[in-house]
């Protein structure tokens, strides 16, 4: 017997974190950021195993949301001019709503526009464009061309090449990096080695984005109590152990 495994496409990433807050009747503005994020990752791994194509936008937030991530993991909050304690969810939030506000508009702007269309008036922008079609005469406007003319067509066409190519190109890679698997790789290190150092966990991968996964998992895994570290290594490294009650189970 064979299962068929269905996933809904969204138009875009805010699409669907709307969906996921609205399925899990979540808070829009106090978001479990861990929650969403994980969501998000495991929606991307399902289009990856279907051979879907992901668009870099939703790569892009996938990124946003794990920077998000990391910043409410860390110890130390960020503060604003006035001393008050900037929660690294709110540009996120602000995205959601506006995009939320949108959203609730945009089907009934749709059908305004159908209806308007269809109306059989001055201004029926469809019925006059193929009135326009069938009425212009193609033989006698080459008559009206000239040297000049041909010469703006032509300033205009490099001018509007120049602009296109010199637009900013945006790549989006994907790291093969998660930070269930590096959490994963970490304990497995610390049951093997029952103590290491950072620098020890660097010496296996030396990536920069590896180094930056696997501290970001040691946040996460101290965040959850199954790691603890301790200074002693001097600046920039640090001892990782197993937690007693780690040991003992």
């Amino acid at each position: 017997m064979s299962f068929e495994v269905k996933i809904p496409l969204f138009e875009g990433p805010f699409d669907l974190l709307l969906f996921f807050i609205e399925r899990d009747e979540l808070d829009i503005y106090d978001i479990p950021i861990s929650q969403i994020t994980n969501n998000f990752l495991e929606y991307l791994k399902e289009l990856e195993k279907m051979n879907i194509e992901v668009a870099s936008e939703f790569i892009l937030v996938a990124a946003k949301l794990m920077r998000i991530k990391a910043k409410m993991l860390l110890p130390r909050p960020q503060l604003d001019e006035e001393g008050n304690e900037i929660d690294p969810r709110e540009e996120l939030v602000k995205h959601l709503l506006e995009y939320k506000k949108y959203k609730s508009v945009l089907q009934e702007l749709a059908s305004m526009e159908s209806d308007m269309l269809q109306k059989q008036k001055r201004g029926n922008v469809l019925k006059e464009l193929k009135k326009l079609s069938e009425t212009v005469n193609v033989e006698s406007e080459l008559q009206d061309l000239d040297l000049y003319k041909l010469l703006k067509v032509y300033q205009r066409v490099l001018l509007r090449y120049k602009i296109e190519s010199e637009k900013p190109v945006h790549q989006v890679v994907q790291y093969p990096f998660t930070i269930e698997e590096q959490k994963d790789f970490i304990l497995n290190k610390v049951h093997e080695k029952r103590k290491l150092s950072f620098t020890q966990i660097i010496e296996y991968n030396h990536e920069r984005i590896a180094v930056i996964y696997n501290f970001l998992a040691i946040l996460e895994l101290l965040q959850l109590n199954q790691i603890t570290i301790s200074i002693g290594e001097g600046y920039n490294n640090f001892w990782i152990e197993r937690l007693e009650k780690e040991l003992v189970d």
